[in-house]
């Protein structure tokens, strides 16, 4: 067979379990083979062979080559001339199934895996089959994954900056998107927190997009702030509270909710059964006014219990009520004896109540209620515009948040969304009859193993329980050791890029399913677009390159032309308009009728002209 079989590589020497030592023919002379016209790579790390089993191939993925490869125990003088392979999967007949029903024998021939078989792993096509790219070492066999495997058993994509990951993340979602799918109906369900605001325009014909700070043809992004837990509200607008204080807040949070509800009932809440932490709306304005009412207020009469109030104040426009000072002795006013002591806290909603950075969530348009806790629209509206419109994607464009409240919004939503989806399982609307994919950019900023945030605590959730509720996890991340590892483990499927740090090399390698060492060591050297693919979306780990979107749907990710920007003559420059867009947290902030300073070098060259 070695000498009429040009695919024949050498003999089975071990077996260990899934793993084989192989020990190569000495007819292998050269590194490259020609077959049927096609040139294969012999012996690669990554590649593929094939071990003949009668009726039944078994294939396996190379994972190290030359003496380290080595039984320990040989005495051949040759020993760098062995290979390690990894059993991956079977076929039967023409078809290909992960995982093995039988094990190769001692002296087993081992063959190169050509195209006709490369065909019959990655050839199958399907509903559920999606094309990302091609293999590397064909580039004419594309590769497929499964997209029920990818949305319900989660997915991670992993890779150091520059590496491909935002234009991998587009392609994916492109492919996702059926292309004969009609805008006005789609099927598909997708929710995408973008950070930095890069797939805008990258999935511009295929989403709606949400802005905390819209630009034109995107909707204004609002996430009701009584939609959140009251322990992640008040942390954020009243800071770090004692248990005393804290209690001042949820009580009154709590009555406001009360007199909401009776005012206007909300389908499915029983009074009775209503929480401090149910989302039922309350004006936090309201609650600021009556706490720094009963702070403030001075008493006067001889029972000391008549207010000694001045101006009644206003809560719309967060004007305190204005009572007479104390004063000393037995004349009075006197002081509230049973003040809570919790002014600082206090002035701190008002301070957040008045940033205009914080609107989105503090003052969310027509969710915002009234000072009877009335509003406009309910959460149903909201979730509509998320989940309900006629466009398959919907990115949260997060870009104009602060920093300061980002974690816990990303959180916020993530909980608003499935919860929704959870208690509404059994719905049309719910995530098992549409299910949805939620996509987290950058996640280690969010999802960090010590951070301890709402969001870490609802993707746990999501990876460990929201297989069965149709709502699947999609994690995007540069640092990989930065994301809870728990996550990080319940991601079925990995899609690694380059990854140049060795502690982020070793947590993939830590969550991978398959004993994969030695393909994982190829990840400080893959080209830019190209993973390793492997989990349970992939029929067999692969190495692939994904295929590039078209010029104008790629993602603003980029990095500056410095060669070509330095290159060029300076244009006029208008440093107002850098402190105006500064001051308003708003790229999109506009100069009014300030006329623009013209730089001095800039004008100096004109004059010399």
């Amino acid at each position: 067979m070695s000498g009429s079989d040009p695919t024949y590589l050498g003999t089975v020497s071990a077996v260990s379990g899934a793993s084989l030592t192989v020990k190569l023919a000495e007819s292998l002379d050269s590194g490259f083979a020609v077959i049927k016209g096609h040139t294969y790579r012999v012996g690669q790390v990554g590649s593929f062979v094939r071990i003949p089993q009668g009726y039944q191939d078994l294939f396996g993925i190379v994972s190290e080559v030359g003496a380290t490869a080595a039984p320990t125990t040989t005495s051949e003088p040759d020993s760098g001339r062995w290979m390690t392979v990894q059993l991956a999967g079977e076929t039967m007949g023409g078809h290909f199934e992960r995982g093995l029903s039988q094990h190769p024998n001692i002296n087993d021939s081992v063959h190169l895996v050509t195209e006709a078989d490369l065909r019959r792993i990655y050839g199958v096509t399907g509903d559920d089959q999606i094309v990302v790219g091609n293999l590397s070492s064909a580039e004419n066999i594309t590769v497929r994954l499964s997209l029920d495997a990818l949305v319900t058993r989660h997915s991670a994509i992993l890779g150091s900056t520059g590496a491909g990951k935002s234009t991998t993340v587009a392609s994916l979602l492109r492919s996702i998107v059926r292309k004969d799918e009609p805008v006005g109906s789609p099927g598909g369900r997708i929710l995408m927190l973008d950070i930095h605001g890069e797939y805008t325009s990258a999935l511009a014909d295929l989403a709606k997009v949400f802005s905390a700070t819209p630009a034109p043809n995107e909707e204004p992004l609002f996430v009701p702030y009584w939609a959140l837990e009251a322990g992640e509200l008040l942390d954020f607008v009243a800071g770090s509270l004692s248990e005393n204080h804290e209690i001042a807040f949820t009580d009154k949070i709590a009555e406001l909710k009360t007199k909401s509800l009776s005012a206007q009932p909300r389908p499915g809440l029983d009074p009775k059964s209503m929480t401090v932490d149910s989302p039922v709306p309350f004006s936090l304005k309201q609650m600021w006014y009556e706490l720094v009412d009963f702070e403030t207020m001075t008493f006067k009469g001889q029972a000391r219990d008549q207010p000694a109030r001045e101006d009644a104040g206003d809560p719309d426009s967060l004007t305190p009520p204005r009572y007479t000072p104390h004063a000393m002795g037995s004349a009075g006013p006197w002081l509230n004896s049973a003040a809570k002591g919790i002014r600082r806290p206090l002035n701190l909603l008002r301070s957040r109540l008045l940033d205009r950075r914080y609107d989105f969530i503090l003052h969310p348009g027509e969710w915002e209620p009234d000072t009877d806790g009335m509003i406009a629209s309910d959460l149903d509206k909201l979730l509509k515009g998320w989940l309900g419109h006629d466009r398959q994607i919907t990115i949260l464009d997060l870009s104009g948040v602060p920093s300061a409240v980002l974690t816990r919004l990303i959180g916020s939503i993530l909980r608003i969304v499935y919860d929704a989806l959870f208690w509404s399982r059994e719905k049309s609307e719910g995530g098992v009859e549409r299910p949805l994919l939620v996509v987290m950019e950058e996640a280690h900023r969010y999802l960090g193993p010590d951070s301890g945030t709402v969001a870490v605590d609802v993707v746990k959730r999501i990876a460990k329980e929201g297989r069965k509720y149709g709502v699947g996890a999609m994690v995007v991340s540069q640092r990989p050791a930065e994301v809870d590892e728990t996550i990080l483990s319940q991601c079925g499927t990995v899609v690694a890029l380059r990854l140049s740090n060795p502690v982020d090399r070793a947590r993939v390698k830590g969550t991978l399913p398959d004993n994969l060492a030695g393909l994982m060591d190829l990840l400080p050297v893959l080209r830019t677009g190209e993973a390793i693919i492997t989990g349970e979306a992939a029929r067999l780990p692969v190495r692939c390159r994904i295929t590039l979107p078209a010029k104008d749907h790629q993602p603003r990710s980029r990095d500056p032309l410095v060669t070509e920007s330095w290159a060029s003559r300076r244009a006029a420059e208008g440093y107002d308009r850098v402190v105006a867009s500064w001051r308003s947290q708003r790229t999109t902030a506009l100069v009014n009728q300030v006329p623009i300073t013209r730089s001095p070098i800039v004008d100096d060259e004109k004059k010399g002209e």
